[in-house]
């Protein structure tokens, strides 16, 4: 490793709690940094339907290096977001309500609102997994003026060629009688096996089942109702801003078919395909993570087009 290298990878990473409200509910958001947030581009990420933020995006795995996406990305010049959605984590769990992905996109507007009065950013890199990335593709939707740059992972559209909502729709009418349903180390590990069973470490599921039961023993069923029965959820055509669209080689979510109708239908030219080889779902957890890293950096470094053809 040379000096350079050696220097960003034991570069302090700081992490700092804050708190936003959506009307009387609570919601818990984290950031990290190097050295000072203050002049530097903005990632927000977007967590699924079965785990809080911080076991996605801000993990610890002994031995494996960078397991952290948010570290990764702090040490590399980014000031690195990610908010529990309601329902989740350390955010408020007391509504009565199933916490489906219009209520997501309602918590995105809500933290998007307090980092910009706390830090004065107003543009944000998004990347949203799963279910979150429809709850990140419908934010851009509704607001398009705070998302600079959007990445989709494991997203479905109308849910066409999809196994995985398959087998799960045989469960709605048992998700649609109780607004959350509980999860175990079994459940977190069945996300690993169901597609393609040795993308990921056993360790790594390990510490991420620990991270995310730390949290909840059960999760809003919401997100499950709305990917079961309600879609399509988002439109397109009203999806503005520049768009990358991955696609892991084995996921059971993201039918291949359905996302390439959904990329030839995206107005901004400015945006990009990537299947991702070795990958099912739950990318930052595959063996392949840093595959995904290099990826997303690439993404959101990218200089902008010199030249765009008006009209076009």
């Amino acid at each position: 490793m040379n000096s350079a290298a050696s220097s960003i990878e034991n570069s302090t990473v700081t992490g700092v709690e804050h708190w936003a409200r959506k009307g009387d509910v609570r919601l818990f958001l984290w950031e990290k940094f190097v050295d000072s947030p203050q002049n530097k581009p903005a990632l927000l990420f977007v967590h699924g339907s079965s785990m809080a933020s911080q076991p996605t995006f801000d993990l610890n795995v002994p031995g494996r290096a960078d397991s952290s996406v948010m570290d990764w990305f702090a040490r590399r010049g980014f000031v690195c977001w990610c908010v529990d959605m309601e329902g989740y984590g350390r955010s408020a769990k007391s509504r009565d309500i199933t916490c489906d992905i219009a209520n997501g996109a309602d918590d995105l507007q809500a933290a998007t609102d307090y980092i910009a009065d706390a830090r004065g950013v107003t543009s944000f890199f998004s990347y949203g997994i799963s279910s979150g990335a429809l709850r990140a593709a419908l934010f851009a939707q509704r607001h398009p003026q705070r998302v600079a740059r959007l990445v989709l992972d494991a997203f479905v559209w109308t849910g066409a060629g999809s196994p995985t909502l398959e087998q799960r729709r045989k469960k709605l009418p048992e998700f649609t009688q109780s607004k959350r349903r509980a999860i175990d180390r079994a459940f977190v590990q069945s996300i690993f096996t169901r597609d393609h069973p040795d993308c990921a470490e056993q360790r790594v599921i390990d510490a991420f089942a620990d991270a995310i039961l730390a949290l909840d023993d059960s999760m809003p069923n919401g997100t499950y109702i709305d990917m079961c029965s309600r879609l399509p959820i988002v439109d397109p055509l009203k999806i503005t801003v520049p768009t990358l669209i991955l696609r892991g080689q084995f996921d059971g979510i993201a039918g291949i078919d359905d996302l390439i109708d959904f990329f030839k239908l995206l107005p901004n030219p400015d945006k990009q395909f990537t299947v991702m080889s070795g990958i099912s779902h739950a990318s930052f957890q595959q063996k392949n993570y840093l595959m995904v890293y290099d990826i997303l950096h690439g993404y959101f470094t990218r200089r902008e087009p010199g030249y765009t053809a008006a009209g076009a």
